[in-house]
């Protein structure tokens, strides 16, 4: 279908200029795109994924970095003991780069971080891996694209770091790769790479070479490298280096000329993986942490191994040798403290029942004690307690039977490791958060060392849906791994997550329109643990407490679930089985008729008879409760990928459709559908309170618009788009969830995937109603030109430009701005600048639809690439929000 186009010049004059074509059903063009400034904050939950790495800068008190398996890397924040995300400009192009297998913290100028980038090295991530280098602690980034792909989110994820900088020349730095692709080196601070040609061995060892997926047959390769910095002078390459490998039998590497040659370290133990490679320099000592797999879900058996460097001898120094009768558990988490040297720990990998187990030893391994004992079985004595005060969810609402406790000390425990400036201070990644203590010496000393989530900030969730009802909690989530939770403050960690029952992921969230209270969800859970739960489960209170009904035979994933508008009625589409509707809150459930299995299903939000379900590009359509769906007549709907179907509240048969081929609208409960001009793509959609002077409902998309894809929100249905998230805010593979608050004008709720629940409100002036420009199904040629006031504009010959400068909000110590730039020459432009001189210490904190630099008060905005050209007499613009007081500079534009 022909695009339409509506271009709106903000100046004082209007004109409309239109090519109209038939459609289905009316609807207005899109005009160009602009933006409003918004700002966005999580959610707080806190954790609530896998934190496989943990990093101390050894030479920079409180520099602390954490990797994350599909949620990015983080900074710690010592002031406000909290973690920054540091690859939240990632973007959907590029959104494997969410995925962190490595991270290098460089030991000489502290200002230096690396990440290896990567999630999957199979076909779920299109993309190659990358090393990302940043001067300014993660700031800002730079890429360094490598020509093959890397897994943060694959088997052996937690082994590590494959990437490390020379401690003594830190312009070198090696990384472990995967798949085969076995040593690489970079010797220009990881702006280019090389592979070391005369590294002997790229690690043959997968859990399952056979697995058709290609997941399970994932080869982690490399994965650690460590420096001996006592082999070299400073400036000069460490001559010393010790490589891990994923093979049984040779596992350990070394290279004693920088890396020219390797060997393949003699006397090594085999029958084991080197999870860990970690070298005490004031004794000599290199220690591994072994376990007979890659981890991080399993491990039955392992040793922990000390070689002497200087003698080459290897002696096994395991707490529990893997030769012993109660050996269940393999090792890793190896960390040294290097305040006092022999001292160290290591982590089980894994044991899962009743609990993950800490060793520590303060003779390098001869004797070990035990973070929790067993004394007259089942009960256990404890050389902690745990505090999580913080973050009470933690107990996944659990109720265990000694020896088991709740909260659970940790599993997945990958990365252990005590603050090279603090004996006292330890962090430990779980699969589910971040642990620490600062008071870890009371271990030796006979006393209980205290440990409590240190998660603030670090966002890790995967969100699988998100509703926002009218009255009750601003917002209820859909969670993978942690269910989900009532969220009644924003800004607080919620107690606990839904119970009775939990699921592991809750795969589908609705609520009745009329009737708020009334909620239902679907999920899974492991079916063989609690074979009398229920796949689906009610709730009369707006999620504050839950019971579960009962269910159709065969179901073990919950699918979707839709409740009727007043929340007499449900239809359910469990996985793999026929779609069911219940009367009540499903004491009973029947078959429904004419919907394949599968489906996606929606309720109407006005008509409690009316549900729609979606499977194969066919919208169909119930208007008895769901007991029959006939397939409507609407063609061209996108029959492939995922696809999102949403009512639009308080409207009858006004319905959303959301899928890679572009976004549709029907008005007559989808006997037809329209779709909407301009948007490419289209991953969600969702709905918000509407704007000052309008009634319909605010539309949040997460699309691609205009060449650009991001979130987007209109106020008119669909005629015209801003975009209101940035270059710097993309979180990766967002909008699997999405909703607008319907209480709040412009708030929305962004689900991700491992960022965690985004929200985002304006910062932008009140926006003000305008006309709405709406096409007829009557094709025309002729365009339609409506100025409100027509001055005289003499054209300058060539390319020229104008900026306007319009404040906006102010805000104690900030404010907004939007500036205009309009082409007032005779061609069109190429490209555009535009410059100015605050007139104080005034700074741009962040900027949408341009590139930016500063030096001092003097400022320049170019034109990103999708809004360079503008045609004569047309207009774009960017906006930006500031520090400091608020000002009206003079502004020059320079058209190219």
């Amino acid at each position: 279908m022909p695009r339409r186009l509506l271009s709106i010049l903000l100046a004082v004059v209007v004109v409309v200029l239109m090519t109209v074509v038939a459609v289905v059903v009316r609807m207005a063009p899109v005009s160009a795109v602009s933006s409003d400034p918004y700002t966005f904050k999580n959610v707080r939950i806190d954790g609530g994924g896998f934190v496989p790495g943990i990093v101390f800068n050894p030479t920079e008190k409180n520099l602390v970095y954490a990797r994350t398996d599909i949620g990015g890397a983080y900074r710690w924040n010592q002031s406000t003991r909290s973690w920054t995300p540091l690859l939240d400009w990632v973007g959907w192009d590029r959104w494997g780069w969410n995925g962190v297998v490595s991270l290098a913290t460089d030991p000489v100028d502290t200002n230096r971080v690396y990440v290896a980038a990567g999630m999957y090295t199979n076909g779920w991530d299109p993309g190659n891996g990358a090393v990302l280098r940043s001067t300014d602690k993660g700031a800002t980034w730079r890429a360094a694209p490598l020509p093959f792909k890397l897994g943060g989110n694959m088997p052996g994820r937690g082994m590590g770091e494959a990437l490390a900088v020379d401690p003594n020349r830190n312009s070198v730095l090696y990384l472990g790769a995967p798949n085969g692709n076995g040593l690489w080196r970079s010797t220009d601070h990881g702006a280019t790479w090389a592979k070391v040609a005369s590294f002997p061995n790229p690690g043959d060892y997968a859990q399952d070479p056979g697995d058709p997926n290609g997941y399970l047959s994932h080869r982690p390769g490399v994965v650690w490298v460590t420096f001996d910095p006592r082999s070299s002078a400073k400036g000069a390459a460490t001559r010393t280096v010790y490589v891990g490998v994923a093979d049984k039998d040779d596992t350990v590497y070394r290279s004693t000329d920088a890396g020219a040659t390797w060997e393949r370290v003699p006397g090594q133990p085999t029958g084991y993986l080197a999870h860990k490679g970690v070298l005490d320099t004031v004794n000599g000592h290199l220690f591994i942490a072994t376990s007979d797999t890659g981890g991080p879900y399993d491990g039955g058996k392992g040793d922990v191994w000390r070689l002497d460097t200087a003698t080459g001898a290897w002696t096994r120094v395991s707490p529990v040798p893997s030769s012993g009768s109660d050996a269940y558990f393999g090792y890793s988490g190896l960390t040294l403290d290097r305040r006092n040297p022999g001292t160290l720990m290591v982590a089980t990998q894994i044991s899962w029942w009743p609990d993950v187990i800490f060793f520590r030893s303060t003779d390098s391994g001869a004797t070990w004690t035990r973070v929790w004992d067993f004394t007259s079985y089942p009960n256990r004595s404890f050389r902690y307690r745990m505090d999580i005060s913080a973050n009470p969810w933690l107990t996944f609402g659990g109720n265990p039977q000694p020896p088991e406790v709740t909260p659970k000390l940790g599993w997945m425990t990958e990365s252990l490791e005590i603050d090279p400036f603090d004996s006292d201070r330890m962090m430990y990644g779980t699969g589910a958060t971040v642990y620490g203590t600062e008071d870890l010496t009371k271990w030796d000393s006979g006393g209980q060392f205290t440990i409590r989530p240190m998660a603030r900030g670090l966002e890790e969730t995967a969100v699988l849906d998100l509703v926002s009802p009218p009255s009750g909690a601003p917002l209820v989530s859909a969670l993978g791994d942690i269910g989900g939770f009532r969220h009644t403050d924003l800004d607080a960690v919620p107690p606990m997550m839904f119970t009775s029952p939990v699921f592991t992921s809750t795969t589908s969230l609705d609520y009745a329109e009329k009737n708020p209270g009334v909620m239902v969800r679907a999920g899974n859970f492991t079916d063989a643990d609690r074979p009398n739960d229920s796949h689906v489960a009610f709730s009369t209170d707006g999620g504050a407490t839950w019971f579960q009904g009962g269910e159709p035979g065969g179901i073990d994933e919950g699918g979707t679930v839709a409740a009727a508008a007043d929340g007499s009625r449900f239809v359910w589409a469990p996985k793999g089985v026929p779609v069911h509707y219940s009367v009540g809150f499903g004491t009973s459930w029947q078959q429904s008729q004419g919907l394949p299995a599968g489906a996606l299903v929606e309720s109407d939000r006005v008509d409690p008879t009316t549900f729609y379900g979606y499977s194969g590009g066919r919208l169909h359509v119930s208007v008895n409760g769901g007991a029959t769906f006939t397939a409507t007549a609407a063609t061209g709907l996108p029959a492939a990928g995922d696809v999102h179907v949403k009512a639009l509240p308080g409207v009858k048969g006004d319905i959303w459709l959301a899928g890679e081929t572009g976004l549709f609208h029907s008005t007559d409960g989808g006997a037809s559908f329209g779709k909407l001009p301009g948007v490419a793509s289209a991953v969600n959609v969702g709905f918000g309170k509407a704007a000052p002077g309008r009634s319909y409902p605010a539309v949040f998309v997460v699309a691609t618009i205009g060449g650009v894809s991001g979130l987007y929100r209109s106020d008119d249905a669909g005629a015209t788009w801003v975009r209101i998230n940035d270059d710097e805010h993309q979180w990766g593979n967002m909008g699997e969830a999405l909703t607008g608050d319907p209480r709040v004008h412009g708030r929305v709720y962004l689900g991700t995937n491992g960022r965690g629940i985004i929200y985002g409100d304006r910062t932008g002036p009140t926006p003000t109603a305008t006309p709405t420009v709406t096409s007829t199904t009557t094709p025309t040629a002729t365009p339609t030109v409506t100025p409100t006031v027509t001055p005289t504009v003499t054209p300058t010959p060539g390319k020229a430009c104008t900026a306007t400068y319009t404040p906006g909000n102010q805000w104690p110590g900030g404010f907004s701005v939007s500036v205009a730039v309009r082409n007032t020459g005779t061609a069109p432009t190429a490209g555009w600048k535009v410059t100015w001189t605050f007139a104080g210490d005034q700074r741009i904190s962040q900027l949408w639809n341009g590139t930016h630099t500063q030096t001092g008060a003097d400022v320049t905005v170019s034109h990103m690439g999708y809004n360079g050209v503008v045609q004569p007499d047309a207009t774009t613009s960017f906006g930006f929000n500031g520090a400091g007081p608020a000002t009206t500079p003079t502004l020059t534009c320079t058209a190219t």
